[in-house]
Formats: structure tokens, C-alpha cells, sequence
């Protein structure tokens, strides 16, 4: 093409195809609501699996499916200690086996210093 037919086009930002003949895939209006009182809708395909929440258009709060179920709860797994941890390792008897060892130890560094103590 001439540098003179590009000129005055913005090639760029305007398309030059049409929306004739073109079958759009099959959609669904689903509406959302904040806790906020905000009510919205999102286009979703018919074939799409609809999320229980969305995030807010208005307030970017999350957003609760309207006339849905609401979130799964997950299963919380309970909090395991450092306890819990220690007893999955060792046995009660092993535990203080090696409580008594260490006091052992710590007592003859006690002894040792008072004996080196002026």
C-alpha cells in the first residue's frame, strides 16, 4: 500500500470486521450480591460451571450468588502442636528417658561450676 492510503486510518484501534454471520456462543445472566447491598449481574456462557461468589464491581467486596448455594465450607484440619508432633516420634517412657538425661547433664555442669566458683 501507498504511505498516502494508510493516512487518516487508525489502523490500529479500528477493526474493520463486522458482526455479520457471526453466532455468538449461548449466555446466561447471573446475578451477584454484596454484603454491602450492591446487586450485579455477570454474563456467563450456558455451559460454564457459575462460581458461588464473585468479587463486587462497585466495592471489590465478595459477592455471594443470588438465589444459589452459598461457598463450601473446607474441612479444617485441627491444629496439630508441638506436642502432637513430639508424641508421634517418641513414646511417653522414651521422653522421659531423655528428660533424665539432659537434667543429668545439666547438673553436673552445675556442680562443675560451683566446685570452679571462688
Amino acid at each position: 500500500m501507498s504511505e498516502r492510503a494508510l493516512r487518516g486510518t487508525r489502523l490500529v484501534v479500528t477493526s474493520y470486521e463486522t458482526d455479520r454471520g457471526i453466532d455468538l456462543a449461548p449466555r446466561q445472566a447471573v446475578e451477584y450480591a454484596c454484603e454491602k447491598g450492591h446487586r450485579f449481574e455477570m454474563p456467563f456462557s450456558v455451559e460454564a460451571e457459575i462460581p458461588p461468589e464473585w468479587e463486587c464491581k462497585v466495592c471489590g467486596a465478595q459477592a455471594l450468588l443470588v438465589d444459589g448455594d452459598g461457598p463450601e465450607e473446607k474441612k479444617a484440619k485441627p491444629a496439630r502442636t508441638h506436642w502432637d508432633m513430639l508424641m508421634e516420634r517418641r513414646t511417653r517412657e522414651e521422653l522421659e528417658e531423655v528428660l533424665e538425661e539432659r537434667l543429668a547433664v545439666l547438673r553436673s555442669c552445675v556442680r562443675a561450676w560451683n566446685l570452679s566458683a571462688p
